[in-house]
């Protein structure tokens, strides 16, 4: 399982294939599409392409003379299941933490960031 998380958060890494995750939530899309919103090659929007369904993200099946990209939502489980293990711990409010800062270390804290 490691591995496949390995995988899944490599490809989650980049922000053009986050991008084209987000795209492909909507509906499927040829690939040619896909690369349309980006400053890229079709080539480059490919290597990402080919990343994402190595990672299961995203299946890319040929329908006549154009492949077609489909989202693969079943993928991210293990991810999300291991994610959630982190979810006993309460999101850090960081308003709540400069203000607990600010009155333990004077009002010095304050001003500084100012």
């Amino acid at each position: 399982m490691s591995s496949d998380l390995d995988t899944v958060f490599a490809a989650l890494a980049d922000p053009t294939r986050r991008a084209i995750l987000t795209m492909l939530l909507e509906d499927d899309m040829a690939v040619t599409d896909v690369a349309d919103p980006f400053e890229m090659s079709l080539a480059a929007i490919s290597k990402h392409l080919t990343i994402l369904t190595r990672a299961g993200l995203i299946a890319q099946e040929k329908r006549g003379r154009v492949k077609w990209c489909k989202l693969q939502p079943d993928a991210l489980r293990s991810a999300s299941v291991w994610m959630q293990g982190f979810g006993q711990f309460e999101p850090v409010n960081l308003d709540a933490f400069e203000r607990f800062l600010a009155t333990e270390l004077g009002s010095d804290t304050a001003e500084t960031r100012e």
